[in-house]
């Protein structure tokens, strides 16, 4: 995969997601559901806000400071006994995969749920090298296994998948013959994907947050296989952005609290694991060998820009599912690895404008992402400032909207003009009908306008008064 997960135009997609009843539904009722979750345990851990700020200052401070916790994350991990890697491009953090996997003559991997694998498009260089790779994340595996489907969400990437999906594509590519009750599924799952834990030659995870301090990469996961991938191979690779990184245990504390309930509605996550190196002499179990690949891959440029905030992001997919367009139309409908705010806002400085100049449409601008992210980033700003960007400053606009905007720019600005559309605007109750907004009212219904302009009302009733005295 990389960050660009569909080659449909913008409104092609729309037009998919926004047919699929049932994915529509799925989201709605995840969406409450986690929602409400989310404000119930927050609710009960008490200052919502001055946790937000404190989590706020934590990213913030590292994200000024990244050079210095880099470097001095690095330095532990090395004397931990850790090979470190840079890789400033996609491609480079794939061959530094490949290099290592071809060293021990790799010929499986077993890796956790990792964003940043995806976006660096991973499996794919894998497997056309002839290394087979196996999600081991439910959610992930699932996907895999129905053609290699594109995840719908950062935290829950099948959420677009019902259980009668889930149980055809099972039956059908690995001879599930059981029911859809979603334990039952599970415990199937569980029994083919134990084997290859124990036959897989290296294990490949992410990692939610190192720890400069002590050199420590950490896991929050939900199911114990990313336990598994990092204790049973003798081999890992851990991919790594850049930013991931906090200065101590107990800023991670901070951060690690407010995760797991913004993603989940939960106080503390099933599995929160911790790696400070290779196994020791004394450890019973962990890899004998490990390696970090540390990604930029545009995250720089994102650091040096105006939206530098945007790295503050935890992945908690909070904004999302606060996220009245997504609620319509699921991850698939942005067409971007990271959707909802998140995507709107990091994708075009990270990856590029020409390519995900349309994204940034997917958004009314409504604020609600900013209000539940626990980091405080400013996500609907960002989006409006992407759009001026590619209207001012990259002039990416098509010809239609920007004929339109200068039509507009011309009528505002000259007094005649202004006053002859507001003499045309009694004609706007026939424009649902006829005109270019005729699909846009199918689910809105535009306010009718009045026959008389304000202007000439009170030009009228001033007359009248003038008249009287």
């Amino acid at each position: 995969m990389s960050i660009k997960t569909s080659d449909l135009p913008l409104n092609e997609r729309l037009e998919k997601e926004l047919a699929d009843k049932f994915m529509r539904t799925s989201i709605g009722r995840a969406q409450d559901l986690l929602n409400q979750k989310r404000a119930d345990a927050f609710a009960e851990l008490g200052n919502f806000a001055q946790w937000r700020e404190n989590a706020a200052s934590v990213r913030s401070h590292v994200l000024e400071n990244l050079d210095y916790y880099l470097n001095r994350f690095v330095d532990k991990a090395s004397q931990n006994g850790a090979r470190v890697f840079f890789a400033r491009t996609a491609g480079e953090a794939t061959d530094h995969a490949l290099m290592i996997l071809k060293r021990i003559k790799a010929r499986k991997a077993v890796k956790s749920k990792s964003m940043v694998t995806e976006e660096v498009g991973l499996n794919e260089a894998l497997e056309k090298s002839g290394i087979e790779v196996i999600e081991t994340d439910l959610g992930e595996y699932i996907l895999q296994t129905d053609d290699h489907d594109k995840p719908s969400h950062i935290v829950v990437p099948a959420l677009h998948k019902n259980r009668d999906r889930i149980r055809e594509v099972l039956a059908r590519k690995k001879g599930y013959t059981g029911d859809n009750v979603p334990e039952n599924i599970t415990r199937f799952v569980r029994g083919h994907i134990r084997k290859e834990f124990l036959t897989a030659d290296v294990g490949i995870t992410g990692c939610n947050f190192a720890v400069a301090e002590t050199g420590t990469i950490t896991l929050v996961t939900n199911e114990g296989n990313g336990r598994f991938v990092t204790t049973t191979p003798k081999t890992q690779v851990v991919f790594m952005g850049m930013e991931r990184i906090v200065p101590t245990f107990e800023e991670l504390d901070i951060i690690f609290s407010m995760l797991v309930r913004s993603a989940v509605g939960a106080k503390l996550t099933s599995y929160l694991s911790f790696m400070t190196g290779p196994k020791g002499d004394k450890d019973r179990d962990g890899p004998e060998e490990l390696y970090i690949i540390i990604v930029d891959n545009g995250r720089s440029q994102v650091l040096k820009s105006g939206f530098r905030d945007v790295l503050r992001c935890i992945r908690c997919g909070t904004c999302m599912l606060e996220c009245p367009a997504y609620r319509h139309i699921s991850g698939h409908g942005y067409g971007t690895l990271y959707p909802g705010p998140l995507g709107l806002a990091l994708v075009p400085v990270l990856a590029g404008y020409e390519e995900y100049k349309d994204v940034t449409k997917i958004c009314s601008l409504c604020g609600a992402c900013n209000d539940v992210c626990p980091v405080k980033i400013p996500l609907y700003q960002s989006i409006l400032e992407h759009r001026r960007v590619i209207a001012e400053e990259k002039e990416l606009l098509g010809r239609a909207e920007s004929y339109g905007m200068g039509l507009y720019a011309q009528i505002i600005g000259s007094s005649n003009l202004y006053d002859l559309g507001t003499k045309l605007t009694r004609f706007n109750n026939f424009f649902p009908k006829i005109g270019p907004l005729k699909e846009w009212c199918k689910e809105r219904e535009l306010p009718r306008s009045s026959r008389e302009r304000f202007r000439d009302w009170y030009r009228k009733k001033k007359k009248g008064e003038t008249q009287n005295d």
